[in-house]
Protein backbone atom coordinates (compact mmCIF):
# COMPACT_ATOMS: atom_id res chain seq x y z
CA UNK A 1 0.00 0.00 0.00
CA UNK A 2 1.13 3.13 -0.94
CA UNK A 3 1.89 6.07 2.15
CA UNK A 4 -0.15 9.22 1.50
CA UNK A 5 0.12 12.01 4.19
CA UNK A 6 -1.66 14.76 2.72
CA UNK A 7 -4.81 14.57 0.68
CA UNK A 8 -6.99 18.08 -0.72
CA UNK A 9 -10.99 16.75 -0.62
CA UNK A 10 -14.11 18.40 -2.18
CA UNK A 11 -16.83 17.67 0.30
CA UNK A 12 -20.67 18.99 -0.43
CA UNK A 13 -23.55 18.66 1.64
CA UNK A 14 -26.85 17.76 0.53
CA UNK A 15 -29.77 20.36 0.13
CA UNK A 16 -33.09 20.08 2.30
CA UNK A 17 -36.19 19.08 0.12
CA UNK A 18 -38.85 21.77 -0.89
CA UNK A 19 -42.21 21.77 0.92
CA UNK A 20 -45.25 20.72 -0.37
CA UNK A 21 -48.30 22.85 -1.75
CA UNK A 22 -51.11 20.14 -2.14
CA UNK A 23 -54.74 20.18 -0.72
CA UNK A 24 -57.05 16.98 0.25
CA UNK A 25 -59.06 16.04 -3.17
CA UNK A 26 -61.55 13.75 -1.09
CA UNK A 27 -65.28 12.61 -2.71
CA UNK A 28 -67.82 14.86 -0.45
CA UNK A 29 -65.32 16.71 1.20
CA UNK A 30 -65.52 20.16 -0.61
CA UNK A 31 -63.30 21.97 1.73
CA UNK A 32 -60.49 19.49 2.27
CA UNK A 33 -57.43 22.29 3.13
CA UNK A 34 -54.10 21.95 2.81
CA UNK A 35 -52.11 18.63 3.17
CA UNK A 36 -48.81 19.24 1.75
CA UNK A 37 -46.00 17.54 3.98
CA UNK A 38 -42.85 18.61 4.68
CA UNK A 39 -39.18 18.04 2.88
CA UNK A 40 -36.54 15.98 3.72
CA UNK A 41 -33.32 16.95 5.19
CA UNK A 42 -30.01 16.97 3.11
CA UNK A 43 -27.46 14.08 4.54
CA UNK A 44 -24.52 15.19 6.04
CA UNK A 45 -20.97 15.06 6.08
CA UNK A 46 -18.57 13.05 8.17
CA UNK A 47 -15.21 11.96 9.14
CA UNK A 48 -14.83 8.95 11.32
CA UNK A 49 -11.44 7.38 12.72
CA UNK A 50 -11.46 3.52 11.93
CA UNK A 51 -8.71 1.42 12.72
CA UNK A 52 -6.76 -0.58 10.20
CA UNK A 53 -5.67 2.42 8.29
CA UNK A 54 -1.95 4.25 8.08
CA UNK A 55 -2.08 6.48 4.83
CA UNK A 56 -4.88 8.31 3.30
CA UNK A 57 -3.87 6.76 -0.41
CA UNK A 58 -7.72 6.60 -0.90
CA UNK A 59 -8.57 10.38 -0.80
CA UNK A 60 -6.09 10.44 -4.37
CA UNK A 61 -8.26 8.75 -6.43
CA UNK A 62 -11.77 9.55 -5.27
CA UNK A 63 -11.74 13.38 -3.72
CA UNK A 64 -15.39 14.48 -4.46
CA UNK A 65 -17.90 13.32 -1.98
CA UNK A 66 -21.69 14.61 -2.23
CA UNK A 67 -24.32 13.60 0.35
CA UNK A 68 -27.74 13.03 -1.16
CA UNK A 69 -30.39 15.79 -1.26
CA UNK A 70 -33.37 15.18 0.94
CA UNK A 71 -36.47 14.25 -1.21
CA UNK A 72 -39.49 16.97 -1.65
CA UNK A 73 -42.76 16.89 -0.06
CA UNK A 74 -45.63 15.41 -0.85
CA UNK A 75 -49.29 14.98 -0.26
CA UNK A 76 -51.37 13.26 2.37
CA UNK A 77 -48.90 15.11 4.89
CA UNK A 78 -46.01 12.47 3.75
CA UNK A 79 -42.69 14.06 4.89
CA UNK A 80 -39.88 13.58 2.35
CA UNK A 81 -36.94 10.97 2.79
CA UNK A 82 -34.39 12.12 4.50
CA UNK A 83 -30.75 12.46 2.38
CA UNK A 84 -28.15 9.62 3.00
CA UNK A 85 -24.97 11.04 4.97
CA UNK A 86 -21.40 10.35 3.59
CA UNK A 87 -18.59 9.29 5.63
CA UNK A 88 -14.98 9.97 5.21
CA UNK A 89 -12.87 7.15 6.40
CA UNK A 90 -9.54 8.02 7.89
CA UNK A 91 -6.80 7.01 9.73
CA UNK A 92 -5.55 7.79 13.69
CA UNK A 93 -3.87 10.78 13.48
CA UNK A 94 -5.80 12.75 10.58
CA UNK A 95 -6.09 16.28 11.06
CA UNK A 96 -8.51 18.40 8.91
CA UNK A 97 -7.63 21.74 7.47
CA UNK A 98 -9.63 24.35 5.87
CA UNK A 99 -8.45 25.57 2.80
CA UNK A 100 -5.76 27.45 3.53
CA UNK A 101 -3.74 24.25 4.86
CA UNK A 102 -3.08 26.72 8.40
CA UNK A 103 -6.26 26.77 10.27
CA UNK A 104 -7.47 22.78 12.33
CA UNK A 105 -11.01 22.50 11.81
CA UNK A 106 -10.28 19.08 14.00
CA UNK A 107 -7.82 16.68 15.46
CA UNK A 108 -9.23 13.26 15.02
CA UNK A 109 -6.99 10.97 17.70
CA UNK A 110 -9.05 8.12 18.24
CA UNK A 111 -10.60 5.16 16.97
CA UNK A 112 -14.56 5.16 16.08
CA UNK A 113 -14.20 9.41 16.71
CA UNK A 114 -16.15 10.91 14.27
CA UNK A 115 -16.51 14.73 13.57
CA UNK A 116 -19.24 16.58 10.99
CA UNK A 117 -17.80 18.47 8.25
CA UNK A 118 -21.05 19.33 6.51
CA UNK A 119 -24.49 19.46 7.87
CA UNK A 120 -27.37 18.84 5.12
CA UNK A 121 -29.76 21.27 4.92
CA UNK A 122 -33.01 21.00 6.77
CA UNK A 123 -36.36 20.72 4.50
CA UNK A 124 -38.46 23.30 3.29
CA UNK A 125 -42.19 23.68 5.28
CA UNK A 126 -44.75 22.05 3.00
CA UNK A 127 -48.08 24.33 3.34
CA UNK A 128 -50.17 22.54 6.06
CA UNK A 129 -47.36 24.04 8.42
CA UNK A 130 -48.77 27.60 7.13
CA UNK A 131 -52.46 26.81 8.09
CA UNK A 132 -53.79 29.45 10.27
CA UNK A 133 -57.66 30.57 11.89
CA UNK A 134 -57.22 33.84 8.93
CA UNK A 135 -56.12 31.22 6.55
CA UNK A 136 -57.28 27.85 6.07
CA UNK A 137 -56.07 27.43 2.60
CA UNK A 138 -52.64 28.86 2.40
CA UNK A 139 -50.66 28.25 -1.08
CA UNK A 140 -46.80 28.90 0.60
CA UNK A 141 -44.52 26.20 0.84
CA UNK A 142 -41.13 26.91 2.03
CA UNK A 143 -37.70 25.23 -0.52
CA UNK A 144 -35.21 23.43 1.37
CA UNK A 145 -32.50 24.54 2.47
CA UNK A 146 -29.04 24.29 0.68
CA UNK A 147 -26.17 22.37 1.52
CA UNK A 148 -22.59 23.25 2.58
CA UNK A 149 -20.01 23.05 -0.23
CA UNK A 150 -16.32 23.38 1.26
CA UNK A 151 -12.71 22.65 0.30
CA UNK A 152 -11.01 20.90 3.10
CA UNK A 153 -7.00 19.03 3.40
CA UNK A 154 -6.41 15.98 5.45
CA UNK A 155 -3.07 15.52 7.24
CA UNK A 156 -2.17 12.77 8.35
CA UNK A 157 0.39 12.96 11.68
CA UNK A 158 1.43 9.55 12.54
CA UNK A 159 0.98 8.37 16.31
CA UNK A 160 3.84 7.13 17.93
CA UNK A 161 5.70 7.16 20.89
CA UNK A 162 9.22 7.33 20.15
CA UNK A 163 10.74 9.02 16.82
CA UNK A 164 13.95 8.69 15.31
CA UNK A 165 15.96 11.72 14.06
CA UNK A 166 19.18 11.96 12.13
CA UNK A 167 21.16 12.80 9.30
CA UNK A 168 20.61 10.45 5.91
CA UNK A 169 22.21 7.19 6.85
CA UNK A 170 22.70 7.35 10.07
CA UNK A 171 21.69 4.06 11.01
CA UNK A 172 17.54 4.60 11.86
CA UNK A 173 16.24 2.27 9.75
CA UNK A 174 18.45 -0.32 10.78
CA UNK A 175 17.87 0.56 14.86
CA UNK A 176 14.20 0.09 14.23
CA UNK A 177 14.57 -3.46 11.94
CA UNK A 178 16.76 -4.83 14.88
CA UNK A 179 14.53 -3.31 17.86
CA UNK A 180 11.14 -4.48 16.43
CA UNK A 181 9.29 -6.54 13.33
CA UNK A 182 9.50 -3.59 10.58
CA UNK A 183 11.02 -4.21 7.65
CA UNK A 184 12.47 -0.51 6.69
CA UNK A 185 14.42 -0.91 3.51
CA UNK A 186 18.32 -0.64 4.42
CA UNK A 187 21.15 0.24 2.56
CA UNK A 188 24.43 2.08 2.62
CA UNK A 189 23.39 5.25 0.70
CA UNK A 190 21.44 8.57 1.77
CA UNK A 191 17.56 8.35 1.77
CA UNK A 192 16.74 4.43 1.57
CA UNK A 193 13.86 5.78 3.62
CA UNK A 194 11.81 7.01 1.60
CA UNK A 195 8.14 7.13 3.74
CA UNK A 196 7.72 6.69 7.67
CA UNK A 197 7.99 3.40 9.24
CA UNK A 198 6.30 2.30 12.38
CA UNK A 199 7.64 -0.71 14.16
CA UNK A 200 6.95 -1.81 17.97
CA UNK A 201 9.74 -1.99 19.95
CA UNK A 202 9.12 -3.87 23.09
CA UNK A 203 12.35 -3.87 26.40
CA UNK A 204 11.57 -5.27 30.02
CA UNK A 205 8.11 -6.67 29.01
CA UNK A 206 6.89 -3.35 28.08
CA UNK A 207 5.86 -2.29 24.52
CA UNK A 208 5.66 1.28 22.80
CA UNK A 209 5.20 2.32 19.17
CA UNK A 210 8.88 3.82 17.13
CA UNK A 211 8.04 5.80 13.94
CA UNK A 212 11.60 6.29 11.58
CA UNK A 213 11.23 9.06 8.91
CA UNK A 214 13.47 10.01 6.24
CA UNK A 215 16.59 11.62 6.94
CA UNK A 216 17.43 15.36 7.31
CA UNK A 217 19.87 17.56 6.27
CA UNK A 218 20.62 21.17 6.18
CA UNK A 219 17.67 23.27 4.76
CA UNK A 220 14.61 20.41 5.21
CA UNK A 221 12.90 22.90 7.47
CA UNK A 222 12.56 24.99 3.96
CA UNK A 223 12.23 22.24 1.75
CA UNK A 224 15.38 20.37 1.01
CA UNK A 225 15.58 16.72 0.91
CA UNK A 226 12.45 14.53 2.24
CA UNK A 227 12.39 15.07 5.92
CA UNK A 228 10.31 18.10 5.81
CA UNK A 229 7.89 16.57 4.40
CA UNK A 230 7.44 14.18 7.37
CA UNK A 231 8.95 16.20 10.49
CA UNK A 232 5.00 16.46 11.49
CA UNK A 233 5.17 12.84 12.22
CA UNK A 234 6.88 13.01 15.09
CA UNK A 235 5.40 15.95 16.49
CA UNK A 236 3.26 13.77 18.77
CA UNK A 237 5.51 11.56 20.18
CA UNK A 238 6.37 12.06 23.93
CA UNK A 239 10.80 11.69 22.92
CA UNK A 240 12.81 12.03 20.38
CA UNK A 241 15.66 9.31 19.60
CA UNK A 242 18.52 11.84 17.82
CA UNK A 243 20.97 9.04 16.75
CA UNK A 244 24.46 10.30 15.37
CA UNK A 245 26.56 8.70 12.84
CA UNK A 246 29.65 8.07 14.74
CA UNK A 247 31.37 7.53 10.84
CA UNK A 248 30.21 10.99 9.60
CA UNK A 249 33.90 12.62 10.34
CA UNK A 250 31.69 15.76 12.05
CA UNK A 251 29.20 14.31 14.55
CA UNK A 252 28.76 17.15 16.53
CA UNK A 253 28.22 19.72 13.26
CA UNK A 254 25.32 16.84 12.30
CA UNK A 255 24.12 17.07 16.02
CA UNK A 256 24.01 20.69 15.49
CA UNK A 257 22.72 20.52 11.84
CA UNK A 258 19.17 18.49 12.90
CA UNK A 259 18.43 20.65 16.25
CA UNK A 260 18.81 23.79 13.97
CA UNK A 261 16.40 22.28 11.67
CA UNK A 262 14.05 21.57 14.30
CA UNK A 263 14.21 25.17 16.30
CA UNK A 264 13.46 26.45 12.50
CA UNK A 265 10.47 23.67 11.97
CA UNK A 266 8.64 25.63 14.67
CA UNK A 267 6.36 24.60 17.31
CA UNK A 268 7.64 22.87 20.60
CA UNK A 269 9.31 19.79 18.69
CA UNK A 270 12.95 21.48 19.44
CA UNK A 271 11.91 21.10 23.21
CA UNK A 272 10.62 17.68 22.82
CA UNK A 273 12.48 15.33 25.14
CA UNK A 274 15.53 13.66 23.18
CA UNK A 275 17.67 10.50 23.62
CA UNK A 276 21.08 11.47 22.06
CA UNK A 277 23.33 8.61 20.65
CA UNK A 278 25.99 7.88 19.52
CA UNK A 279 25.66 4.95 16.43
CA UNK A 280 27.84 2.68 14.61
CA UNK A 281 30.71 2.36 17.61
CA UNK A 282 31.17 -1.38 16.29
CA UNK A 283 33.43 0.65 13.88
CA UNK A 284 35.34 2.84 16.49
CA UNK A 285 37.87 1.75 18.56
CA UNK A 286 37.71 2.87 22.44
CA UNK A 287 39.95 6.08 21.95
CA UNK A 288 37.90 7.02 19.37
CA UNK A 289 34.56 5.79 21.46
CA UNK A 290 35.99 8.12 24.04
CA UNK A 291 36.84 11.29 22.64
CA UNK A 292 33.83 11.50 20.09
CA UNK A 293 31.72 11.23 22.88
CA UNK A 294 32.90 13.92 24.99
CA UNK A 295 33.35 16.24 22.21
CA UNK A 296 29.33 15.12 21.16
CA UNK A 297 28.47 15.62 24.89
CA UNK A 298 30.12 19.59 24.70
CA UNK A 299 27.94 20.08 22.19
CA UNK A 300 25.01 18.56 23.26
CA UNK A 301 24.94 19.83 26.88
CA UNK A 302 24.14 16.31 28.30
CA UNK A 303 24.99 12.70 28.37
CA UNK A 304 25.21 11.09 25.28
CA UNK A 305 24.61 7.36 25.10
CA UNK A 306 26.75 4.57 23.13
CA UNK A 307 25.26 2.26 20.39
CA UNK A 308 25.91 -0.41 17.54
CA UNK A 309 22.76 -0.94 15.55
CA UNK A 310 23.97 -3.29 13.69
CA UNK A 311 26.01 -5.59 16.95
CA UNK A 312 23.50 -5.16 19.14
CA UNK A 313 25.96 -3.20 21.94
CA UNK A 314 24.08 -1.13 23.92
CA UNK A 315 20.32 -1.21 22.65
CA UNK A 316 19.36 -2.36 25.59
CA UNK A 317 19.65 0.75 27.28
CA UNK A 318 18.99 2.89 24.94
CA UNK A 319 15.26 1.51 24.67
CA UNK A 320 15.08 1.54 28.54
CA UNK A 321 15.82 5.06 28.07
CA UNK A 322 13.43 5.31 25.79
CA UNK A 323 10.92 3.69 27.61
CA UNK A 324 11.32 5.81 30.86
CA UNK A 325 10.08 9.16 28.84
CA UNK A 326 7.42 7.96 26.97
CA UNK A 327 6.11 6.51 30.73
CA UNK A 328 6.71 10.12 31.91
CA UNK A 329 4.95 11.25 29.10
CA UNK A 330 1.86 9.07 29.22
CA UNK A 331 1.66 10.52 33.17
CA UNK A 332 1.79 13.82 32.09
CA UNK A 333 -0.48 12.78 29.59
CA UNK A 334 -3.48 11.32 32.44
CA UNK A 335 -2.26 14.17 35.08
CA UNK A 336 -3.30 16.94 32.36
CA UNK A 337 -6.64 15.02 31.14
CA UNK A 338 -7.75 15.06 34.91
CA UNK A 339 -7.25 18.15 35.49
CA UNK A 340 -9.13 19.11 32.06
CA UNK A 341 -12.12 17.00 33.93
CA UNK A 342 -11.87 18.80 36.88
CA UNK A 343 -12.50 22.61 35.16
CA UNK A 344 -15.52 21.28 33.35
CA UNK A 345 -18.67 22.69 34.96
CA UNK A 346 -20.68 20.22 37.04
CA UNK A 347 -24.03 18.92 35.53
CA UNK A 348 -26.71 16.91 37.24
Amino acid sequence: MKFLDLAKVYIRSGGGGAGCISFRREKYIEYGGPDGGDGGGGGSVWAEVVDGLNTLIDFRYQQHFFAKSGQHGMGKQRTGKDGDDIILRVPVGTEILDEDQETIIADLTEVGQRFLLAKGGNGGFGNLHFKSATNQAPRRANPGQEGIERTIWLRLKLIADAGLLGMPNAGKSTFLATTSNARPKVADYPFTTLVPNLGVVGVDDVEFVVADIPGLIEGASEGRGLGDLFLGHVERCNVLLHLVDGTSGDPAKDYSVIIGELEAYGGDLADRPRVTVLNKIDTLDEEERVFIKEELEATVGAPVMLMSGVTGEGVTDVLRALRSHIEAGRLRHRIEQAGDAEDEPWKP
